[in-house]
């Protein structure tokens, strides 16, 4: 399995309509046909691409020209694609400013989403005292909107709250365009401009420049036949951020295990028909998975299950400002639909392959939607279990091959085939 992530993270930036996330797709493909699965199809999607070129900062103190910062930055995925704003910088809300909110990623503790779970798999008692940093601020829609209501002229966000050194922020990754020119700034970066900022009034240069348009991307498709008339669709998504390895090569590597294992079962010991499918654009407001259901709304209705799997990431800790690998899982979060006998089969599953810090949740534990690439099947009344995790680097370039939770990923496969194996007799009322 770590073959083909380090295959799939080789290729380069895998953002919807980049090539490497097209060759991803075509390669997906490939490897279905190899296992024996049936219909095995490229279903297009339409989205916007967008693709960074250059961004940057330059503030100047007003009183003291001479005294000056100069930051390269990072642009916000589909905001205002070319501008080149002059205008006083703030740290406040103010129109007509280049404005310069701070940005704290969100600390969880553990021992609150134990409150909120149904089961809870913790054989090392760690939930107590563990405190997750995820990799967001809860509110940030709302910071950045709250920027373009205020009528500022530009926004720079100062990521001075992540752990790490960086401005390679992928978010928001809802591919609306927001018509404001807007950037992130490295932490370091940012206090550097901030500490000029607060010896008086500044007038800053924010200059961007992207390229934004429609693309066509594809969802990977393959069938097998089972005993049953019924449907298990088992799904993640195939297009990342960055390079990235946990987001989402890990998930396609769960899938091509999943397709792999079932393609080797006889059909009558299949307990349904399979789907195996990867789709594209999750970093494009799950345009893939809106797609799916659009194309195959008829078949929603013998969906007994929907499986969706993510990120089977390694937890870090920060040490001097850099990110470090533990041996450790991130904690799983398994957002598993209210029915007492899905519930109950997920939880034995992870007790049974030993996934230590994980949890099973209700999908609209935090919001209306669970946080996955899947979400959209919620709302169709689609019974779901969807793995996911949230380390705090996901949306990085820091994603890289050693955050992943190598250890983890055959127990994960297996968790994910008991689940499946579980169905076996049931029906779609």
């Amino acid at each position: 399995m770590m073959d083909w992530i380090e295959t799939i993270v080789s290729r380069g930036i895998r953002r919807p309509g980049y090539p490497a996330d097209d060759w991803t797709a075509a390669w997906a493909a490939k490897r279905f046909t190899e296992f024996g699965l049936h219909d095995v199809r490229l279903e297009p999607v339409e989205l916007p691409v967008w693709r960074p070129v250059s961004a940057s900062l330059e503030v100047r103190l007003d009183a003291d020209p001479s005294k000056v910062v100069r930051v390269a930055a990072s642009a916000l995925p589909y905001t205002t694609p070319k501008a080149v704003v002059s205008a006083p910088v703030s740290r406040e809300v103010v129109p007509g400013a280049i404005v310069v909110p701070e940005y704290t990623f969100t600390e969880l503790p553990q021992s609150l989403v134990r409150e909120l779970a149904t089961a809870v798999h913790d054989p090392e008692g760690v939930f107590d005292e563990l405190v997750q940093t995820l990799p967001f601020q809860l509110d940030y829609l709302d910071v950045i909107q709250g920027v373009m209501d205020g009528g500022a002229a530009a926004f720079a966000g100062a990521l001075t709250g992540v752990p790490w050194e960086t401005r390679d922020y992928y978010v928001p990754y809802d591919a609306v365009h927001r018509d404001i020119p807007a950037v992130w700034l490295s932490g370091g970066d940012a206090r550097r401009v901030l500490d000029l900022v607060d010896e008086g009034p500044c007038t800053g240069t924010l200059t961007v420049e992207s390229e934004t348009g429609p693309a066509v991307s594809h969802n990977v498709l393959g069938t097998l036949p089972g005993r049953s008339d019924q449907w298990v669709i088992i799904g993640s998504h195939h297009d990342a951020p960055w390079a990235s390895a946990v987001e989402d090569a890990t998930g396609i590597a769960l899938v091509l295990a999943a397709a792999r294992h079932w393609a080797g079962v006889p059909e009558r010991d299949r307990p349904h028909n399979l789907i195996f499918l990867l789709t594209a654009g999750h970093m494009a407001h799950a345009a893939g998975t809106r797609a799916f259901i659009e194309t195959h709304r008829d078949l929603l209705g013998d969906v007994v299950l929907q499986l969706h799997l993510e990120h089977a990431a390694r937890r870090c800790v920060v040490v001097d400002g850099e990110l470090m690998p533990t041996d450790d899982p991130e904690p799983g979060w398994w957002f598993t639909t209210r029915k007492p006998e899905l519930e109950s089969l997920v939880a034995s599953a992870l007790v049974a392959e030993d996934l230590k810090r994980s949890y099973v949740l209700p999908p609209d534990v935090f919001s209306p939607m669970p946080p996955t690439d899947g979400a959209f099947f919620h709302p169709e009344g689609v019974p779901l279990v969807h793995f996911l995790s949230a380390p705090m680097y996901l949306f990085d370039s820091a994603d890289t091959l050693d955050k992943v939770h190598e250890a983890g990923l055959e127990p994960l496969t297996r968790a994910a085939i008991r689940i499946v194996e579980g169905t076996a007799g049931w029906r779609r009322a």
